[in-house]
């Protein structure tokens, strides 16, 4: 039986990788026919934008729903999503990330709708807790699907959650299946991400900084917004490197922005499969990341191939990679060049129909 109607169910689609992912995938499915509900908590400040077509319905309770009782409040909460999903009779859920995929198969428990879940990060830190974890690890049993990223993160759950899982890549952003950009490269390494503890981007200026003696010419853009973000331009300052390093926020049109760039880096302690790292090599940019759980990096770069990798927190092992690449112009071609080769593997057209594939066998 073919999917009709599919429902996405996340927070927010505020600008974070996996809402890119729902995004891209909403308008493929959208396009070939499928009718597209994203149901989200709330709305955020600044969110991706989807066709006139994709319906939104927002799950958080408000005026009089809304009491001093907790445990009155995640019951009113309930019984809103549960209400969603009987009025919107999707053929599929598919929810992302942490409390999401519970309350996604708690309230769908005993209607008519398949339930797949996504785990988009390293397990242990999207479920942070004991408890969590022995619920993750009961409750997706009761699912209809699972989705991860990696090996890794699919070998955290037991065999009968993992009987019924399966892996499924990102699909670039159409934006970034463009021909290489053949011209002069800017001086300039860039990084794309939320600016927080995780992704670690003081672990890329201090990188930077005790390269730039040897190479004042480059210049350092991280491009994203963050609760870590004013202090780190206070680093900046403190470190008198304002001239050369630079924190825009965020901008639309990514791969507009970064792809005359020269190199990328990812310096996070944990990812699921980087978004922003596999547009940067579609780009054509050398790519230096940081060889984190849940092994996403790993699955896409050979060191010294197509990328290099450093281990996690280790700000010497990224300067030196940092250095490498920039007094050796060979290298830093030849990691572009074969960087390149993820557009093959992970074309949005090839990727969007693994999903579909997937998500209609649920049927």
């Amino acid at each position: 039986m073919s999917m009709k109607k599919i429902a996405f169910y996340i927070n927010s689609l505020d600008k974070g990788g996996a809402q890119r992912v729902i995004v891209n995938l909403s308008e493929s499915l959208y396009q070939s026919g499928v009718e597209v509900v994203l149901v989200t908590t709330k709305k955020a400040e600044e969110e991706y934008a989807v066709s006139e077509g994709i319906r939104r319905v927002y799950s958080e309770i408000t005026g009089k729903e809304v009491t001093n009782n907790r445990i009155r409040n995640f019951c009113h909460r309930f019984h809103k999503l549960r209400t969603i999903w009987k009025q919107e009779k999707p053929d599929v859920i598919v929810s992302f990330i942490g409390k999401n995929n519970f309350m996604a198969i708690a309230t769908a428990a005993m209607l008519p709708i398949s339930v797949a879940v996504s785990v988009r990060g390293e397990p242990t830190e999207e479920y942070y807790t004991n408890a969590m974890r022995m619920i993750a690890r009961h409750l997706f049993r009761f699912a209809d699907g699972v989705i991860f990223q990696t090996e890794d993160a699919k070998a955290f759950f037991p065999e009968n959650v993992q009987k019924k899982s399966k892996i499924l890549p990102n699909p670039l952003d159409t934006a970034c299946m463009r021909p290489v950009f053949t011209g002069k490269r800017e001086n300039t390494i860039v990084s794309v991400g939320r600016i927080d503890e995780n992704k670690n981007q003081k672990m890329i200026i201090d990188a930077f900084i005790s390269n730039h003696e040897k190479h004042p010419e480059m210049k350092l853009i991280i491009y994203g917004n963050g609760e870590k973000r004013e202090s780190l331009l206070q680093y900046i300052k403190e470190k008198q490197m304002q001239e050369f390093i630079e924190m825009p926020g965020n901008v639309s049109h990514v791969p507009d922005y970064i792809e005359k760039a020269r190199i990328f880096i990812l310096a996070s302690d944990t990812e699921g499969m980087p978004n922003a790292l596999l547009e940067a090599m579609a780009l054509g940019l050398a790519v230096i990341s940081t060889d984190c759980p849940c092994g996403g990096p790993r699955t896409i770069i050979q060191s010294g191939e197509n990328g290099i990798l450093v281990p996690v927190r280790d700000t010497k092992a990224l300067a030196r990679a940092l250095e490498q690449i920039l007094e050796n112009p060979v290298l830093e071609q030849k990691l572009g060049a074969n960087a390149r080769q993820v557009q093959k593997k992970f074309a949005p057209d090839t990727v969007n129909e693994q999903w579909k594939n997937y998500l209609e066998m649920m049927r």
